[in-house]
């Protein structure tokens, strides 16, 4: 009884923590797995404190056992420990400090060059190659295996948070981390633990009608259902001394200028020079 008691309000918090006021079935399916998920926050202020002798390989375990698209495994890392390095990626990130401060960067890679040296190898053409459906594999290999070492790192109670800002200058990185052509830097992530003073709160999604329909798109609410959204992130931004704005007005400011996407429109012709001819 004690351990369903224990259930229920843990669930009762993190729903609260991630949707902030709303009706969630009573008996609803719960366990620690569940609980540790719904905790998950972005942290960017590390210590410097050095993280346990073989945390990297546990990691790496827990990535490798992500689901991979036909067992093709079309991704790698390069983890990085060097201060120099991580100065280099902070800087091509915007200087993001947290790059600098966590004593590992892990930077996940679409890696289609070791299946290429394969067939090389082997004397077969890799007719598959240039077509966006094979890249487009390799980068959702990557992201699944990178949030299976998050979960990973967040049970051991380390933090994480994702810099998608690696692919502002993607040449750059190549060029720092030595990668060969068919290999691009999706991402980076820092991994360490949350300095004390940080103060980091689990950040309300949309609600889940919003997102999820039922045998068709489609939600006649849809607008009522932001609006409400709003409300909760406006909360959420006063409560962290965040500026005060609404998701819709982060979302437009985000999408509705080119200047978002921080030189990332030129993707295609960039990929095209680091050996992938995508059709």
């Amino acid at each position: 009884m004690n351990s369903q008691i224990e259930n229920s309000f843990q669930k009762t918090k993190a729903i609260k923590n991630r949707y902030g006021k709303v009706e969630f079935p009573d008996q609803a399916p719960w366990n620690e797995a569940i609980n540790l998920l719904l905790s998950h926050k972005s942290v960017r202020s590390y210590k410097a404190d050095p993280l346990p002798e073989g945390t990297l390989e546990t990691l790496l375990a827990a990535a490798q056992s992500a689901a991979t698209s036909s067992n093709l495994q079309l991704w790698s890392l390069v983890a990085i420990t060097d201060p120099i390095k991580k100065t280099e990626l902070a800087k091509i990130a915007g200087n993001q400090k947290h790059i600098e401060q966590c004593p590992l960067f892990l930077v996940w890679l679409a890696d289609l060059s070791r299946n290429q040296r394969m067939g090389a190898e082997e004397g077969v053409e890799m007719e598959v190659m240039p077509f966006v459906e094979t890249f487009l594999v390799a980068a959702i290999d990557a992201a699944l295996a990178a949030q299976n070492a998050v979960i990973a790192a967040e049970s051991l109670q380390l933090s994480t948070v994702y810099i998608g800002a690696m692919r502002n200058n993607p040449e750059k990185v190549a060029e720092l981390l030595q990668l060969p052509p068919e290999v691009f830097g999706v991402f980076g992530l820092c991994v360490g633990y949350a300095s004390p003073d940080i103060k980091a709160e689990v950040k309300p999604r949309l609600p889940q009608a919003a997102i999820a329909f039922h045998e068709v798109y489609g939600n006649a609410e849809e607008k009522k259902l932001r609006i409400s959204y709003d409300r909760e992130m406006a909360k959420f931004s006063e409560r962290n001394e965040m500026v005060a704005d609404t998701w819709t007005n982060r979302v437009l400011g985000r999408m509705g200028k080119l200047s978002g996407m921080n030189g990332r429109e030129k993707l295609m012709g960039i990929l095209n020079s680091m050996g992938f001819p995508l059709r």
